[in-house]
């Protein structure tokens, strides 16, 4: 990603290049005609222009000018804090607020990934009778990130953009890249058909692709990229269809028996990170009259350890609603279940529910009987979660709720963004792009073979920047040119984001978020105009 304060300076660089240095030389028109522009002249009367002096001339000029651009630009830093906006929307006009629980009130260590990979790798030994050799392979942090798609036939892992493109060069079988010549004679090309995709909702029709929008399917990403690796490595002929829906069964058992809920219940410190923002989030919300409500998926002794833990024992009481193992997104569409209490040793009771009491936890239900109950409805409500699909498309589109996505890896890659090497990087990757798109003009053997030179050293630039978010994959957010798939979702279905409830602590409850225009190059939705300089980071740190 780059910041737009980066992409307006460049271009600017760029085209200031292009028509510096003139000194005596004449240059044809700028425009783009049939029959191409006349060359420039800047040798005697009768002899051919030097070309490649004239290119180079340019580079360095641009490049020149790009340098001193760079500090104005790192005096425009983007602050990691603030919350971006997809859609205009007020606080002043929320009245209710609802939330996930699972990395959105709370958020965990390092080690629960590592704990979810390890359980999930036993069981595939210990249950689906998989070689115990794959024990050897440990959980790595760094290997994947979210929004990947896997296409099950094939077993590969890999980045697509918005436009259904496969970014080349993330394309992983097992835990080694695939050659950018295999990868396009596999799918004929880098587009993915509509019909291969995950549908609407990020499900897999049939034996297709499987688009990863959790934040707990990384340890699954890097588990079935492991045992890939496993097979390949020792030609072991398998079925890629099977290992899917193994590796799928064994991470969504760790969940549904219990075993990572124990593991952090017997040690919360090492599991939850304490924040006590959350508190304070919650405690403004209060102390404002807004109402508050929790719909999860996990299990009721799980969440009261964990609030208790980073709330406090009284976390309840800010709550107007609190409802348990929903099974999301089942709860926003299944008309068909009841609420149930559940008692103080979590025991569910018989009673009808005529009423969702304060204080009260409920299990299961569903949102038409929820809205009957409460009568919460449309745009007073604002609904936050981590889980693009689970958590808020049905909301948007069917309910008509306002939604806010919680995006952890935001603030790192901002912090990234706002480094001086990332900003030279990508304030001369985009006058260099500029540079290309202006002289590609020039269609004569020299020329042709300096803008050849360009073209490999923004290769390698893009290359550079991946590495700079992941070296695998890159940025959650953007491909080499476009918008990824994941940030597509994102700006559909959620109308503010931000990497955590955290920055609501920044704004007013009456502050009003405008979205910004959309990047043309390598900026995520929001991330740019007035929207995402309130606050400033240096006033910020100032605070």
């Amino acid at each position: 990603m780059a910041t737009a304060a980066v992409t307006a300076a460049a271009r600017g660089a760029g085209a200031r290049a292009v028509t510096a240095l003139r000194d005596g030389c004449r240059t044809a028109a700028r425009g783009r005609s049939l029959t191409g522009p006349t060359r420039p002249l800047c040798t005697a009367p009768g002899t051919a222009p030097d070309m490649k002096r004239y290119l180079w001339e340019r580079y360095r000029e641009a490049k020149r000018s790009t340098e001193e651009l760079v500090p104005s630009i790192m005096n425009n830093l983007l602050n990691p804090d603030a919350i971006f906006s997809n859609n205009e929307m007020s606080l002043s006009d929320i009245e209710i607020y609802g939330f996930d629980y699972d990395y959105t009130l709370v958020f965990y260590s390092k080690h629960l990934h590592t704990l979810i990979f390890n359980a999930a790798r036993d069981l595939l030994i210990n249950e689906h009778r998989y070689p115990v050799e794959i024990r050897k392979y440990e959980y790595d942090p760094n290997f994947a990130i979210r929004g990947l798609h896997y296409d099950v036939q094939r077993a590969v892992l890999m980045k697509i953009d918005a436009f259904h493109y496969i970014q080349l060069g993330t394309v992983y079988r097992g835990l080694s890249v695939v050659p950018d010549e295999e990868v396009i004679e596999m799918y004929e090309g880098s587009h993915v058909p509509l019909e291969q995709m995950s549908d609407f909702y990020g499900k897999s029709s049939g034996n297709t692709m499987k688009q990863f929008m959790d934040i707990f399917s990384l340890p699954e990403m890097t588990l079935l990229s492991c045992v890939n690796e496993y097979f390949l490595k020792n030609n072991i002929d398998y079925e890629p269809v099977h290992l899917y829906k193994d590796v799928k069964d064994s991470i969504r058992d760790v969940h549904t028996k219990g075993i990572m809920y124990r593991a952090i219940e017997a040690d919360i410190e090492k599991y939850i990170c304490y924040a006590e923002q959350t508190r304070a989030v919650l405690a403004k919300l209060a102390d404002h009259g807004k109402k508050m409500f929790l719909i999860t998926n996990s299990p009721s002794s799980f969440v009261d350890k964990g609030m208790r833990y980073i709330v406090g024992k009284d976390w309840r009481d800010l709550f107007d609603v609190v409802i348990v193992q929903a099974e999301k997104p089942n709860f926003f569409n299944d008309k068909r279940r009841p609420f149930r209490k559940v008692n103080e040793k979590g025991v569910l009771l018989w009673d009808k529910i005529y009423k969702l009491q304060k204080g009260q936890i409920y299990k299961q239900g569903n949102l038409y009987e929820f809205l009957k109950l409460t009568g919460w409805r449309g745009s007073k409500v604002l609904y936050f979660g981590d889980h693009i699909y689970s958590d808020l498309a049905d909301l948007t589109l069917k309910h008509g709720w306002r939604t806010g996505a919680i995006i952890p890896e935001l603030r790192s890659e901002l912090k990234t963004m706002n480094t001086e090497q990332y900003i030279q990087t990508v304030a001369w990757l985009q006058t260099l792009t500029g540079l290309l798109e202006q002289m590609q003009v020039h269609r004569d053997a020299e020329s042709q073979l300096v803008l050849q030179e360009w073209k490999k050293e923004r290769k390698d630039m893009r290359e550079m920047t991946k590495g700079f978010f992941n070296a695998q994959f890159g940025s959650l957010f953007r491909t080499d040119q476009n918008p990824t798939y994941f940030l597509r979702r994102l700006s559909r279905f959620a109308d503010i984001y931000m990497a955590s409830l955290s920055c609501l602590l920044n704004y007013d409850v009456s502050h009003t978020f405008y979205p910004g225009p959309h990047c043309s190059t390598s900026c995520p939705p929001g991330l740019i105009g007035p929207a995402a300089r309130l606050p400033l980071l240096q006033e910020a740190q100032a605070k």
